[in-house]
């Protein structure tokens, strides 16, 4: 008899230890933080950095005109020392990335692939913005590229639809 007792409370403490573990667990739960929305997007003011780039690059620095202020400029970097590149990036209303990238100093098709992440020209063109532009697709991001007679290429990429880069496309100005 007394080797059952002893038993029954090994089997009592397992269970009143796990009901414990359970509601620290419980507590711990409670306290963190919930949140399922994604971090609100910064927006950054380009201004500055697309006058400077106007002023010393060797093409003429595109730039949206016209887009809706639901689109947010979110990244923006001029590198005027090694490929004389442009870099905009926005944060569409639907939650989407579309980049414009420039430069007029590398290898096209180098700067086309690392542009568009790995994204393969198609025979498909359309008209935007008064320009010529041809559709890369089946990289990480969707493309537009534009092919300058000045040497300089222009991307339009990212993870919007073609209805969105188009957009983006159709509204740059290009300004020395």
């Amino acid at each position: 008899m007394a080797g059952s007792k002893g038993k029954t409370q090994t089997v009592r403490d397992m269970v009143l230890s796990l009901g414990l573990i359970m509601v620290a667990g419980f507590v711990m739960y409670l306290f963190i933080p919930h949140d399922d929305k994604a971090p609100d997007v910064k927006r950054v003011d380009y201004r500055v950095e697309l006058l400077t780039a106007r002023r010393a690059a060797s093409y003429p620095v595109a730039a949206p005109e016209g887009l809706p202020s639901s689109w947010k400029a979110t990244s923006v970097r001029f590198d005027g020392a090694d490929s004389d590149a442009w870099h905009l990036g926005f944060h569409t209303p639907d939650d989407e990335y579309v980049q414009i990238e420039q430069s007029a100093r590398a290898k096209r098709a180098e700067f086309i692939d690392e542009a568009t992440q790995g994204a393969r020209k198609t025979n498909v063109t359309e008209q935007l913005g008064g320009r010529t532009w041809t559709r890369y697709t089946d990289g990480r991001y969707d493309a537009f590229v534009l092919e300058s007679a000045d040497g300089s290429t222009t991307v339009v990429a990212g993870t919007a639809p073609f209805g969105k880069l188009a957009q983006m496309a159709a509204s740059l100005r290009m300004a020395e």
